[in-house]
């Protein structure tokens, strides 16, 4: 049976015939619907073939930009620290050079300008933290000022009995100190939880 539709070229389907009597066509196998088989558990599936890439091109052994943005934070506090110890030692030089000149407490005052961008980049970090080690570093600082303040006052007792007089330039580093024991005590209070 021969179809013609205007404007289409000549169509002969090869199974349709004129022949009403004509057996069907058998097709030469079965077709399986679309996901017949999908979660079969008696036949068994292979892995399909692997595709070959290209390996990637060798990296350098050190990238600069890549460095900066990953250590960015430890970067800038490590530059402001240095900052702070050299100008603190700067200004303690001049300062004793010169102690009959009536500059001198300005001189000495100039370290805090370094040491409040120590600590405003110490609080962006801070802020910077996601919610559990927010929760670690408070804790920690909560030890450390408790801890120290424990320790100075017992020491202003002990002083009192004869003890040695305690300079107070070490109360900052006892409390950082503390501060360190803290975090790590909690940290791995939170790790060995899990």
């Amino acid at each position: 049976m021969a179809t013609e539709i205007a404007g289409w070229p000549r169509y002969d389907a090869p199974s349709v015939s004129d022949d009403p009597t004509a057996p069907l066509p058998v097709p030469e196998s079965p077709i399986d619907p679309l996901y017949t088989h999908a979660a079969s558990p008696f036949l068994r599936t292979s892995a399909p073939t692997p595709v070959a890439f290209a390996s990637p091109p060798a990296a350098a052994g050190f990238a600069p930009l890549a460095t900066w943005t990953t250590y960015k934070t430890q970067i800038q506090f490590a530059f402001a620290i240095l900052a702070f110890l050299m100008v603190l030692v700067g200004s303690v030089t001049v300062a004793e050079a010169n102690s009959d000149v009536s500059w001198k407490y300005a001189v000495a005052a100039i370290p805090i300008v370094p040491a409040g961008l120590v600590i405003w980049l110490f609080v962006r970090a801070l802020s910077r933290l996601d919610e559990v080690q927010k929760r670690i570093q408070v804790q920690a600082l909560g030890f450390s000022m408790a801890a120290t303040a424990l320790t100075t006052f017992g020491y202003g007792f002990l002083e009192g009995v004869g003890w040695p007089a305690l300079n107070g330039t070490f109360i900052l580093p006892l409390m950082a100190l503390l501060w360190g024991m803290g975090m790590v005590v909690l940290a791995l209070r939170y790790r060995l939880r899990r």
